[in-house]
């Protein structure tokens, strides 16, 4: 399934929550940490876990819950009660391994085995970007660029050459793993243009998708992530090529030598060409 958008919801907006899914997000993901005020905890725990269990909420997507970090027991003691509709956990401010495979350990004592999407958006979530993909609960590791430069107190710039290093360094990480790589988000939901354009630069750096706080920057983010028609003819011939070859040498495309990681290349076009 793929994941070029991963819209989240307040956990404690149940009709945000059920609407998600109409947005044509490949993930949703209903927020009990920094979108609930901590007096709306325990309300938004008690929201998410009613629809997470409602017989006639079946979205066509991936369901996630992003849990807070030092009450995240009460939150899965919440929202796996009874069969709910869910299919991973998202932990923030992730800085270790260790921290989301004790997520994932906590998850099974209650009787659910669930993947993580650990967020590295901390320097220490950074700098231990690797151990955190290769976790063994791993299945997907985001970018938070907002979190990360409070942190450090750097100054959030549109161009984001402030956070041009972690950026890089959690997508390289997740491949290194063979994991999913989530950009981070454009907090101004009004500037569509820019968020075009920053999920494009995503792209091409590796990320598998974009993190979105709105509705309508689902679309963008889903386009964005399409390879165009131009791509996806030029990956078509050359795994054409590759197919047809009389021999294990290297074959020309468009006078072009193509080598293995040319094919890897095309493949990975046709993949999300294949997404839409």
């Amino acid at each position: 399934m793929p994941r070029r958008s991963v819209l989240f919801s307040p956990g404690d907006r149940p009709e945000l929550m059920r609407k998600g899914p109409d947005s044509g997000a490949d993930v949703v993901v209903f927020d009990l940490e920094d979108a609930v005020a901590p007096d709306r905890k325990a309300a938004a725990r008690e929201a998410v876990a009613d629809v997470l269990t409602d017989p006639g909420f079946d979205p066509d997507c991936e369901v996630v819950v992003r849990v807070t970090g030092r009450e995240s027991e009460a939150d899965l003691d919440a929202v796996l009660a009874g069969e709910p509709r869910l299919e991973a956990l998202m932990l923030p401010k992730a800085e270790s391994g260790a921290d989301v495979d004790a997520l994932a350990a906590a998850a099974a004592e209650r009787g659910a085995d669930l993947p993580v999407f650990a967020l590295c958006e901390t320097a220490a979530g950074v700098l231990h970007a690797e151990s955190i993909a290769t976790a063994n609960a791993t299945t997907a590791v985001l970018f938070g660029a907002e979190d990360l430069s409070a942190d450090v107190g750097a100054t959030r710039t549109e161009e984001g050459t402030e956070v041009l290093y972690a950026r890089e360094h959690v997508v390289l990480a997740a491949a290194t793993a063979g994991v999913d790589a989530v950009d981070t988000l454009v907090t101004d939901i009004d500037a569509l243009d820019r968020l075009r354009g920053d999920a494009a630069f995503a792209r091409d750096l590796g990320y598998n998708g974009k993190i979105a706080v709105h509705p309508s920057q689902v679309p963008v983010i889903n386009d964005a992530f399409r390879p165009d028609e131009e791509r996806v003819e030029w990956a078509r011939r050359v795994i054409d090529a590759v197919e047809n070859r009389e021999s294990e040498g290297v074959v020309r495309v468009d006078g072009e030598m193509i080598d293995a990681p040319l094919v890897s290349q095309a493949q990975r076009i046709l993949d999300r060409a294949n997404e839409r």
